[in-house]
């Protein structure tokens, strides 16, 4: 009898796990998505261990939230990897994570799962910050991928939202300088086309965007993608390593509500213009019906 309820638990959330799924699917799901992986070091002190322990076990957690993403139908996945600021950090704690993001992506290249989802990767960022081996395995595999699109993960990795602005505002002002482009044709899609990745399709607007570890901020992470769309926001408390399946699954909802939301304002201020626009026809009726009277 004990093991039973012991096991209560998990069954009940496998249960909602199932129930949570089978809802998300039965509507639009955001075609973009983007993670700020918050609260690794802390996950790691919090238990006694090293920080690599923590980016560790949160870059397990990653490979699970790119199969769920897969699974529902997102396209488009972001993950904050490394942020500019964490430059900052001391050459121990940078070369162990910069060494466990290399060994992510080479075991992306050789990964059956990367052929058939046919996942395209992309590392975004002031990359020739990174280290020379680190260097390498993007470039493999952005060149192993580049033939694939049906699922798209893009490692934000020494990125910093303003610095991807600026590098934007450079190119254009020097293609102005140079006569390749006048001031007349620069739109937002001008200077969407000149952020990263360089020289690669443009990346859609983010839909939503995740932050866990219990801070409600986005931190310079995709400023130009995310604001002009008016994304949906999740925040959560559980630090990276702990996020789970239903924690993914609650922050579609929240996007899905949203979307839902939008949908009918937009329904309401419609029928209120028609039942303006008919009023308004009726009075011109009835003025012109006086004056041929």
């Amino acid at each position: 009898m004990s093991s039973i309820l012991k096991n209560i638990p998990g069954i009940v959330y496998k249960g909602y796990e199932r129930l949570l799924t089978q809802e998300v699917k039965s509507k639009e799901v955001p075609r973009h998505v983007a993670i700020i992986m918050d609260g690794n070091r802390r996950y790691a002190r919090k238990l006694g261990q090293i920080t690599s322990f923590g980016h560790s076990k949160g870059a397990d957690v990653t490979e699970n939230v790119m199969e769920w993403a897969c699974d529902i139908g997102v396209e488009y996945l972001t993950i904050y990897a490394f942020s500019t600021e964490n430059f900052n950090r001391t050459d121990d704690e940078k070369d162990k994570l910069f060494d466990l993001i290399r060994v992510k992506f080479d075991e992306i290249v050789v990964d059956e799962r990367t052929h058939e989802r046919k996942m395209r990767v992309h590392a975004i960022g002031d990359i020739e910050k990174l280290p020379d081996t680190l260097k390498e395995s993007i470039n493999n595999v952005e060149l192993v991928t580049s033939s694939y699109n049906n699922f798209n993960l893009i490692v934000a990795v020494a990125y910093g939202g303003r610095q991807e602005i600026i590098q934007a505002v450079k190119e254009i002002a020097e293609k102005v300088e140079s006569g390749k482009l006048s001031l007349e044709d620069i739109t937002e899609e001008t200077i969407s086309s000149h952020l990263y990745p360089s020289g690669s399709a443009i990346l859609p607007d983010v839909d939503l965007i995740i932050r866990t570890g219990g801070d409600e901020r986005v931190s310079n992470f995709l400023p130009w993608q995310a604001n002009g769309s008016e994304c949906a926001a999740y925040f959560c408390a559980p630090f990276w390593p702990e996020f789970r399946k239903i924690d993914f699954l609650r922050s579609i909802r929240v996007y899905q509500t949203r979307m839902k939301e939008r949908k009918q304002h937009t329904t309401i201020r419609a029928a209120h213009f028609l039942k303006a626009l008919g009023k308004a026809e009726i009075d011109e009726v009835r003025y012109h019906s006086r004056d041929n009277n």
